[in-house]
């Protein structure tokens, strides 16, 4: 049996104060319905790091996954690079 297709968002880290969670800066762009400009949106998700290695400035890729916590839906893949 299949799984569905799982999500898969690179981000920035801008938060890393909680215990085993991150918090990750997402940024998408969508094309205004009436005036047909390209915006920016983004948006901020909580993600799991069990070991406390992320650091602020980081890029990550996350992945989705089942509910962790009440806000908690995303698991780190990889650190894509560290913050100097």
């Amino acid at each position: 049996m299949e799984r569905g297709k799982r999500k898969i968002r690179r981000g920035l880290v801008v938060s890393n104060k909680m215990e085993k969670t991150a918090t990750v800066e997402v940024e998408s762009y969508y094309q205004h319905p009436l005036y047909k400009k390209i915006l920016k949106k983004l948006t901020r998700l909580k993600v799991d790091d069990p070991e406390n290695r992320l650091m602020i400035g980081d890029l990550v890729r996350i992945v989705e996954t089942r509910p962790l916590s009440k806000t908690k839906r995303w698991r780190l893949l990889e650190v894509v690079k560290k913050a100097e």
